[in-house]
């Protein structure tokens, strides 16, 4: 946690690691994850590490144990009808701005807080600012934040697996599409269902144009 005792030590009053899940998805939400690091539990939970670095029956086992050592823990969500209504990056901001303002109601004080944003751009800060929070934590980029701070590392279990949860749920509902594998991204088989049956209620329609299908069917075949 080297990263983050640094901007404990610079006087940071609190370190929030945060990081998305389902960016790349042809359907369902995109989340956010966030995460508060307590100091007093220096002792990271065995295993933890960015979530696509873990196989799925090891997320699923961690993830009780992240929320437990985190002071506070939440997931923002935008889902499919907003991504197709103001696009991917706004999207980003608002699950952003939802798992923060749920943190804010679990008791986070964001006066002095630092949040460990994964990644080189900073999409957080304009959707806390549309949220019309009263307090805007400092927001610090870093890439590789997801595989080298602990506490992204945490913020990108919790969202993997909440969101992986949802799109189990929603493949009782539409099993045609493969779900419970392939989480709603892109694959062949996903695909296939798709030509067959047609997109459900649950699809992104600005993902599934020729173009988009073409370079998602090249780049992926599963989640």
């Amino acid at each position: 946690m080297t990263t983050e005792r640094a901007l404990l030590a610079s006087g940071a009053t609190l370190v929030i690691g945060v990081d998305e899940v389902g960016r790349g998805a042809i359907a369902g939400p995109v989340g956010v994850g966030a995460a508060v690091l307590d100091p007093a539990r220096t002792r990271i939970p065995n295993g933890l590490r960015d979530s696509k670095l873990l196989p799925e029956p090891d997320r699923v086992a961690l993830a009780p144990r992240v929320r437990a050592w985190s002071a506070a823990s939440a997931v923002g969500l935008a889902d499919n009808e907003e991504i197709d209504r103001v696009g991917i990056s706004r999207c980003l901001g608002l699950a952003g701005a939802r798992a923060v303002t749920a943190l804010v109601a679990l008791g986070t004080g964001l006066g002095g807080a630092v949040v460990l944003l994964d990644g080189n751009w900073d999409w957080l800060t304009p959707g806390l600012v549309a949220a019309g929070l009263p307090v805007l934590p400092q927001v610090v980029t870093r890439i590789k934040a997801d595989r080298d701070c602990a506490i992204v590392s945490a913020a990108s279990v919790v969202a993997k697996v909440h969101r992986d949860d949802l799109m189990i749920e929603r493949h009782a509902e539409h099993p045609v599409y493969g779900w419970v594998s392939n989480k709603g991204y892109a694959s062949r088989g996903h695909y296939a269902a798709i030509d067959e049956h047609g997109p459900c209620g649950w699809h992104r329609r600005t993902r599934l144009h020729a173009g988009a299908r073409r370079a998602a069917a090249e780049s992926a075949d599963g989640p």
